[in-house]
Formats: structure tokens, C-alpha cells, sequence
């Protein structure tokens, strides 16, 4: 019983920074709904996780075409290769976030990793068509 109090501590203590940062990284308002009714069930967190990833990945695609049809072709090239690179590096950084002999909080923080990042990207491609 004491090592689910751990966990329960732990994981809360590990959301706090996110609940600071997520309207800072434009995660939607069904994130933070789903999140609240999740009852702090890793299962639960991962969905809503899983859903604002594909919403910010939606958000990502978009800033990017939106990004490309501005530019010349070397740029274009340069662009797309930045993105590779950067795809590439948060998958490997994400990837190590999950730590097999982390647990379940480990799942949650690679997940996590993924969502934020990729909400990160897509402001960053956002801020540079502007």
C-alpha cells in the first residue's frame, strides 16, 4: 500500500510542471478535460496523451505545408531536412524517456515527451511563417 501512496505522489508531482505548461504550449482544452477525468490511471493518461499527440501532429502538418508553399526551393530542402532531423531526434530522445525498468510512470513520461515536443515543433514552424 505504501509503494501505490509513492507512486500516486510521484506521479502528481510529475504532471504538476505539465499542468503549468500546457496552455504555454497550446495543448487544446480536450487535453486538459481528458487529463481531469482521467483518475490519475496511467491507461487513462496515455489515451489522452495518445489523442492530443495526433491533435498537435494535425497541427504540426499544418504549419508546415503552410511554411513550405512560402519558400524557395533551397529553403524548401533545407526545411525539409530540418524536420527529418528533428522527427528523428525526439523519437530517440522519447525513446529513452521510456525505461523498461522505469515502470508505469516511465510510459507516461515518454508519452509525454512526445506530446510536448511535438506540440513545441508545431509552434515553432507556426512562428516562423509569421
Amino acid at each position: 500500500m505504501k509503494t501505490f501512496a509513492f507512486f500516486c505522489t510521484a506521479l502528481a508531482i510529475a504532471c504538476l510542471p505539465h499542468a503549468a505548461s500546457a496552455r504555454e504550449l497550446g495543448l487544446t482544452k480536450q487535453h486538459s478535460a481528458c487529463m481531469d477525468k482521467s483518475g490519475d490511471t496511467t491507461t487513462a493518461m496515455i489515451e489522452c496523451m495518445t489523442a492530443e499527440t495526433k491533435r498537435q501532429d494535425a497541427l504540426l502538418n499544418k504549419a508546415y505545408k503552410a511554411l513550405m508553399t512560402d519558400l524557395p526551393p533551397a529553403r524548401k530542402t533545407q526545411l525539409q531536412d530540418a524536420q527529418r532531423a528533428w522527427m528523428k531526434y525526439r523519437d530517440a530522445n522519447c525513446g529513452f524517456y521510456y525505461d523498461p525498468n522505469g515502470g508505469t510512470l516511465a510510459r507516461v513520461s515518454a508519452n509525454d515527451c512526445v506530446m510536448t515536443s511535438t506540440a513545441e515543433r508545431a509552434r515553432e514552424l507556426e512562428s516562423l511563417k509569421q
